[in-house]
């Protein structure tokens, strides 16, 4: 008989509503992709290098010319140069390097701070590494760090805390003071982070994004994990990154040689080439996700949820208390697929302990117009 190494995991909530989107026919905004097709020269990229023969092995670490060309962008971005081939590692997707992150570094016993409500790829990855996770929660209204709290799960066996800015499923922000606190806080402990910035450039309302690569004091500790399935809306290419120093890129290139060794070769190349290409495209995410926010938001006001507008990434959350307050929210969100059309994520899914009465959904507004416009119109209904 089988003995499962997690045995707490089933099939996630975000695979379960969207087979359940497929079989109703609901509009599915429930997990987190675009409607939408990537850039038309990314796409023509992928096929130019493929029919170049592009298509046996990249280098382990990724391809160099792809490395550079995160490297110009995060010096662009944030005004800091990293070492494209001692910081810069491509991996399959960014779940991926959260995961070998967790495993390089974690040992049996080790602890590792999370906060609710948080992507459910964390704790498995700790959990295989013998770890285990310490769950702290966010602010019940602005989803921000509660550092007494936080104070109060570090123990001697903390060896990691997990970041997520912007933050999924929330959207909120974190602020450089709220880094220095953390950096405060954690100076004179042998603590690792990883930051999860997947949605670093999918920040709103002229806000900037703050990342732990412009801290200096704790990015000597921090795996900066982002996304190109993100960025330049190619989810299903599971492309993304992590930057370190060179002490901690040494020891997660250790595990990820020999999880996937590397990444899709030609998917490497078209992105080389269109970030080299077409650095504009960064520069302009946050006003295009935003105007999808805008319409989205405004379409919802006639509504009976409430909501303020995510400041960050491309999720919207809604609070149904004046519908169904009946429901929990994984029975909101069912009936709304089955009832209504619209398939949504329950965010209760993301804690381990669910706050006492909250009734939010998780909305994604990756959607073209058309889809965003019969969305709203069918939640306007209910």
């Amino acid at each position: 008989m089988i003995t499962s190494k997690l045995p707490n995991v089933g099939i996630t909530i975000f695979t379960q509503m969207s087979q359940l989107a497929a079989q109703t026919g609901a509009l599915n905004l429930s997990q987190g992709f675009p409607d939408f097709d990537a850039p038309q020269a990314l796409c023509d990229a992928v096929g130019r290098h493929i029919a170049q023969g592009h298509n046996q092995y990249s280098p382990m670490t990724g391809l160099p010319a792809l490395r550079e060309q995160i490297a110009t962008k995060i010096t662009r971005s944030y005004g800091i140069n990293v070492d494209a081939d001692h910081e810069v590692t491509v991996t399959p997707g960014a779940t991926q390097a959260i995961f070998c992150a967790i495993q390089a570094v974690i040992n049996r016993g080790d602890e590792v701070i999370v906060f609710d409500p948080c992507y459910d790829a964390y704790e498995p990855s700790v959990e295989l590494a013998g770890g285990r996770c310490v769950h702290v929660q966010l602010g019940l209204d602005d989803f921000a760090i509660d550092f007494e709290k936080l104070a109060q799960a570090l123990s001697p066996r903390t060896k990691m805390i997990v970041l997520n800015a912007p933050h999924n499923p929330s959207g909120a922000l974190i602020s450089r003071a709220e880094l220095d606190q953390l950096a405060d806080l954690i100076r004179d402990r042998d603590i690792y982070l990883i930051s999860d910035e997947v949605y670093e450039h999918l920040v709103f309302d002229g806000l900037p994004h703050v990342s732990v690569l412009n801290h200096p004091e704790l990015y000597e500790r921090a795996f900066v994990v982002s996304s190109f399935g993100k960025t330049y809306h190619v989810t299903g290419w599971k492309t993304g990154y992590v930057v370190a120093p060179p002490a901690l890129t040494a020891e997660l290139r250790k595990v990820h040689q020999y999880v996937s060794f590397c990444g899709v070769t030609p998917l490497q190349y078209a992105l080389a080439d269109f970030m080299a290409e077409h650095p504009e495209h960064v520069e302009e995410l946050p006003a295009f996700y935003q105007a999808k926010r805008d319409l989205f938001c405004d379409l919802l006001a006639p509504s009976r949820f409430t909501f303020n507008r995510a400041a960050g990434t491309y999720f919207q959350l809604v609070d149904y208390s004046q519908i169904r307050p009946d429901l929990t929210d994984v029975e909101m969100a069912l009936w709304m697929t089955r009832e209504h059309g619209v398939a949504s994520i329950p965010i209760s899914v993301f804690y381990q302990t669910p706050p006492e009465g909250q009734r939010l959904v998780r909305l994604c507004f990756a959607k073209r117009e058309e889809t965003l416009r019969e969305a709203a119109a069918k939640l306007c209904v209910i």
